[in-house]
């Protein structure tokens, strides 16, 4: 059975998985900054979809000069493929779209054909965050 749970970073128990998933996959397997992945946490909304009690997906958004900024979309390794990565985020949307404000997002040059099936499309050229190529993104529904 899966489940998304929503949550703050005042929420300790759930904050620690979430960021055990992101740490697993963007540090860990992409070699991105720490420090990096960590910052700006207490400013956004976090998803956690587990599979009975294994966590195996987070994500996370945050309002930037009046848009929502999707980010930290992590899938454990053995979990990919599977339409995990498509159930957070519908979770998300479920949740942003009501705010009536443009979406947007930074995605890995890897994940850039998920987000087109998913509503969103590519603006501008690549370019670099934390060492990685990525695209703009819009949310075009």
């Amino acid at each position: 059975m899966l489940v998304v749970k929503r949550f703050t970073s005042e929420d300790e128990v759930l904050s620690e998985k979430a960021l055990a998933i992101r740490h697993k996959v963007f540090v860990l397997e992409q070699g991105v900054d720490a420090e990096l992945e960590n910052e700006n946490d207490e400013e956004a909304q976090h998803y956690l979809l587990s599979m009975g009690r294994k966590t195996v997906a987070t994500a996370r958004w945050r309002e930037i000069n009046g848009e929502i900024k999707l980010e930290r979309f992590a899938v454990l390794p053995k979990f990919r493929s599977r339409g995990f990565g498509k159930v957070i985020l519908l979770e998300v949307l479920i949740d942003v779209l009501p705010l009536m404000k443009p979406i947007y997002l930074h995605s890995q040059v890897k994940a850039v054909r998920f987000y087109e099936r998913n509503g969103f499309a590519k603006e501008g050229e690549k370019f670099f965050e934390a060492g990685i190529e990525h695209y703009l993104m819009k949310y075009t529904g």
